[in-house]
């Protein structure tokens, strides 16, 4: 509700000019402090005050009964309710209730009148409203102040006259101000109470009010005002140049192009704008901590961006880069948590087995420890999904106490998402790895980037390459980001890299990272995941506690042998689910349901077992060898069949083999002839009858060296009868003279092996040292043969009798045939579908 003339009082001017010239003598020595905000009042002005905090109206209430004067002071801090004296100016004006007004709406409006200065020296109460103990000062007239020199009376004389006119073009140049001002002014005869009434309504902030108060002497207040008064006329007739500029061009359809242009022409004569974004950009680039070329490089971006139009399509863009800057963490890095054993602990409670990869994150807590920095290492875990490589990652932030960040690169096909876009380019943005540095806060985090195998390129460049510069920890401390333009430490990174497959990465990729194999899980180990993590994590996923469902030992197993078949954990947690939403129904419906999770109810609940227990078929006749493979996905056994049947001694592959496969057959084949006697194999069966090898599983496509051993016991097996013994498989490369060479995926092929049920295996003595190097868990029951010759790995496969139940091989005389008979043997092979991709196939 605004006021009207009867709310208002009606005072004289010259009473209002007298105001101030009060006797110390009459005056308390304390007052009742009143607290205002984004106001100050002078000695003479009336001014309307609204009050609502309840110990300003206890104060305003008193006040106005007792008719007793009260000091106005201005706060310093807008925000605090209850301002104590450091929250207050120290000087004040001594002030009267002319009237109080209650408010419609609740609200109490005074109007004060202000008499005379007073410094405030300490509040003495604080309840029920602020007291304090004031010293009085007095404003001696300009008229009446003593000056030893004869020109200081024209000095004051011209001050005066200067301010008025000031004045009088103020309300000339100003539209909103009433013509009664101008006669109110000119009747002003008191130098004192014209200064005071013109500090009082000029257009400046409180602050520059609060120091017009606060000077000691009327002389140095008439200066700082007529100051601040040419300021308001040099923006008042700026504001007229501009109004004369546009109104040449202004109609009736313009007026919205007008107000537009009025801002933007003030913005660009005045700078107000950019003024406040650069010195933001100061105080906040002052708190940084980055290097002295970052620093330089810094200032003359913002220099550039000084120059700038606000109102220019490059302004926002250069200042969001100059945000970026100031938001990247440059030197900032967490503390390292070093405690050994605590990270230990960590480590273990989250991640079952694994314990290689602990023992290097330990290695390099410790030298963190003992020197105190440290360059961090570029780790790659490699292995079949589902192992927990990624996860891995967080828990080694958790470990260390750093921040964790992670990027798929599983599809990137542009460079720009790891090196940046050049600013030039429209919505220019950072690189992954910056991006992720700034929210991370810390130059120290630990940075996964998963999938680095699934990388890929194609005209718009190869992120594998620009990788290169983000993993070597010769280069990375000086990388460069296409946007950011200037240098920046990735070095107190630890990266770790994860991966399924190690031949798809990039060579020197590779060579840049410590190369750390996460191995498939075993069947005891699956199970105590899941006691450990996966149960009480999928318990949680569906609103179960503990006693809602249980499983057995038993029961874990048979879901591990019937219903997975895989290195990882990932198909266990989904079965592991599947039992817990079937409990979660019937929970939620209160049914009758069996808490103990037993295989009976495993069976009800997901089915008959999509996978047999054991794998390894009984080699129950000739010309069948086990080989072991090994995938992206984890170790499989693979059943290699040779079949013989009458004919001209050509040779037919099967199964969807690769070319190294093939020629595999071709190296064995060659080798068994050579030392067919050593076999009681007559040479001319490879002439009288064709040989047919087969690798089951036609649709998947298979490659690899590794097979050549088993491929050779097949054959062998099938031209001498006998057959291959039981629970045994190898695994090895053979050379034309019967070399028996190393192979990979050693440590898969046993998982697989143990899963199956083998017992013996074949495999190259120079695999040993492999062997080695594998926990003992995962090897027990298992008896290795370690050969160098391939007639070693045949003594050891085959059974010393021949089988009685195959079918004999005849040999029909040569005499008998025709020479023109004779066929030059030949490689048959059965053709199929070719894969469209690689995901699937089996490296032996």
């Amino acid at each position: 509700m605004p006021f009207t003339e009867d709310d208002i009082p009606q005072i004289d001017l010259e009473e209002l000019e007298n105001a101030a010239n009060l006797i110390e003598d009459d005056l308390p020595e304390e007052l009742s402090i009143l607290p205002v905000r984004n106001t100050v009042l002078f000695p003479g002005i009336i001014m309307p005050i609204t009050v609502g905090r309840e110990k300003s109206l206890r104060l305003i209430k008193k006040a106005y009964k007792d008719e007793a004067y009260i000091g106005v002071v201005s706060q310093k801090n807008l925000g605090e309710d209850e301002p104590q004296k450091s929250d207050l100016h120290f000087i004040g004006t001594l002030a009267k209730i002319v009237k109080k007004i209650v408010m419609p709406d609740g609200n109490t409006t005074i109007i004060v009148q202000g008499k005379q200065r007073f410094e405030l020296h300490e509040l003495t109460q604080e309840e029920p409203f602020l007291i304090g103990k004031v010293n009085y000062l007095t404003d001696l007239s300009l008229d009446d102040s003593k000056s030893t020199k004869k020109n200081d009376g024209r000095k004051k004389e011209a001050l005066i006259e200067s301010i008025k006119e000031a004045a009088f073009k103020i309300l000339h140049l100003s539209s909103d101000i009433p013509p009664e001002a101008q006669i109110a002014l000119e009747n002003i005869e008191s130098p004192n109470f014209l200064i005071n009434f013109l500090s009082a309504n000029t257009n400046v902030e409180v602050k520059e009010k609060q120091k017009l108060l606060e000077l000691p002497k009327v002389m140095d207040r008439a200066v700082q005002l007529l100051k601040i008064m040419h300021r308001e006329i040099q923006l008042l007739e700026l504001k007229s140049d501009i109004k004369e500029k546009t109104n040449s061009d202004l109609d009736q359809q313009q007026k919205e192009y007008f107000l537009r242009q009025q801002i933007k022409t003030l913005q660009d004569e005045i700078g107000d704008e950019n003024d406040k974004d650069i010195n933001k950009l100061h105080i906040r680039a002052a708190e940084k901590e980055w290097s002295d070329e970052t620093k330089e490089f810094f200032l003359k971006e913002v220099e550039r961006f000084s120059r700038m139009n606000p109102a220019a399509p490059d302004y926002s863009i250069s200042l969001s880069y100059l945000e970026f800057m100031l938001d990247l963490p440059w030197q900032f890095t967490t503390k390292d948590l070093l405690d050994l054993n605590n990270a230990k602990k960590v480590l273990d409670k989250e991640h079952y087995g694994l314990e290689k990869i602990k023992q290097r994150i330990l290695e390099y807590l410790a030298v963190l420890k003992l020197k105190n920095s440290l360059d961090s290492p570029i780790l790659c875990l490699y292995g079949p999904p589902g192992v927990g490589k990624t996860s891995l990652g967080k828990s080694i932030a958790k470990a260390l106490g750093r921040k964790y960040m992670r990027i798929s690169l599983g599809g990137m096909h542009d460079e720009s998402e790891i090196r940046g876009h050049r600013r030039t380019y429209i919505g220019a943005m950072p690189g992954k790895i910056m991006q992720n540095i700034k929210k991370a806060g810390s130059s120290n985090p630990v940075f996964v980037l998963d999938e680095i195998d699934k990388v890929s390129s194609d005209f718009r460049g190869d992120p594998s390459s620009a990788l290169l510069e983000v993993l070597d920890p010769e280069q990375n401390d000086t990388f460069v980001d296409n946007y950011l333009e200037t240098e920046y430490d990735l070095s107190k990174v630890l990266f770790i890299a994860t991966a399924n497959s190690l031949d798809t990465i990039q060579p020197a990729l590779r060579d840049r990272m410590e190369i750390i194999q996460v191995s498939g899980y075993t069947i005891e180990e699956k199970i105590e995941i899941a006691k450990r993590h996966l149960i009480a994590k999928q318990r949680k996923n569906h609103g179960l506690q503990a006693k809602d469902i249980t499983f057995t030992a038993e029961t874990l197993r048979f879901v591990v042998e019937g219903y997975t078949r895989e290195s990882g954990v990932r198909s266990l947690e989904r079965q592991v689910a599947s039992l817990c939403r079937n409990v979660a129904k019937s929970v939620a419906m209160e049914e009758d349901y069996q808490k103990k999770i037993t295989p009976k109810e495993v069976e009800r609940i997901l089915g008959k077992p999509s996978f047999d227990k054991e794998l390894f078929e009984e080699n129950e006749t000739v010309g069948v060898a086990t080989g072991l493979a090994w995938t992206q996905y984890g170790g499989e056994i693979l059943s290699i069949e040779a079949s013989l049947s009458k004919g001209k001694g050509r040779i037919t592959l099967s199964g969807r083999l690769g070319d190294v496969m093939k020629e595999s057959v071709s190296a064995a084949l060659s080798y068994l002839k050579a030392n067919a006697e050593e076999w009681n194999i007559d040479h001319q069966l490879f002439d009288q009858y064709d040989l047919h090898v087969h690798v089951p599983a036609g649709a998947v496509p298979k490659d690899g060296p590794s097979a050549g051993i088993t491929m050779l016991t097949a054959m062998v097996s099938a031209y001498s009868r006998r057959r291959v013994k039981n629970q045994l498989a190898m695994t090895g490369e053979i050379t034309l003279h019967g070399k028996v060479l190393p192979v990979g995926g050693i440590k898969e092929k046993i998982l697989a092996a143990g899963r199956a049920g083998i017992t013996e295996i074949v495999m190259s003595k120079r695999n040993q040292k492999d062997i080695e190097e594998i926990e003992e868990h995962y090897i027990k029951g298992m008896k290795f043969h370690f050969v160098e010759r391939a007639g070693e790995v045949l003594k050891l496969a085959l059974v010393k009798e021949q089988d009685k139940t195959a079918r004999p091989l005849e040999i029909q005389d040569v005499k008998q045939k025709n020479k023109s008979d004779k066929s030059t043997q030949k490689i048959r092979v059965i053709p199929s579908n070719p894969s469209k991709g690689k995901s699937g196939s089996v490296g032996v």
